[in-house]
């Protein structure tokens, strides 16, 4: 099912919050030079659903976030598709920005999130980060 960056955004707002912050993953149609047809996601769900709250909760302590949401997909993915989401609610802009970014990079070390990526001329597995 796709993910609604719209409804992810609404779900954060609150009336405390002066700052929102956003990453929203896309699928690129290009990796290293070559054409990607589309990216496939698996992941050990019980594992990574943990592993999500626990960051959630290490952002919720390090800054004054007021809520925060973490969604990944699972499955095949197209080009231009959202296979990720991250948004947080907190008063003040500096806060929201440090926080999104703790959580995608540290999701993308520690979840256990696997990813394909299926080219015109073969495929490769490699970890779903940078």
């Amino acid at each position: 099912m796709p993910l609604d960056s719209q409804a992810c955004i609404n779900w954060v707002i609150t009336p405390e919050s002066g700052g929102i912050d956003v990453f929203i993953g896309t699928v690129r149609n290009a990796t290293k030079g070559k054409t990607v047809l589309r990216l496939e996601f698996e992941a050990y769900e019980s594992m990574a659903i943990l592993e999500m709250e626990k960051i959630a909760q290490q952002a919720m302590e390090k800054w004054p976030v007021q809520k925060l949401l973490i969604h990944h997909r699972t499955g095949v993915l197209q080009v231009g598709e959202i296979p990720v989401i991250i948004a947080v609610s907190c008063a003040h802009r500096d806060a929201a920005f440090e926080a999104c970014r703790y959580v995608i990079d540290t999701l993308k070390q520690t979840v256990p999130i696997w990813k394909k990526e299926i080219f015109e001329d073969g495929e490769v597995w490699v970890a779903a980060h940078p």
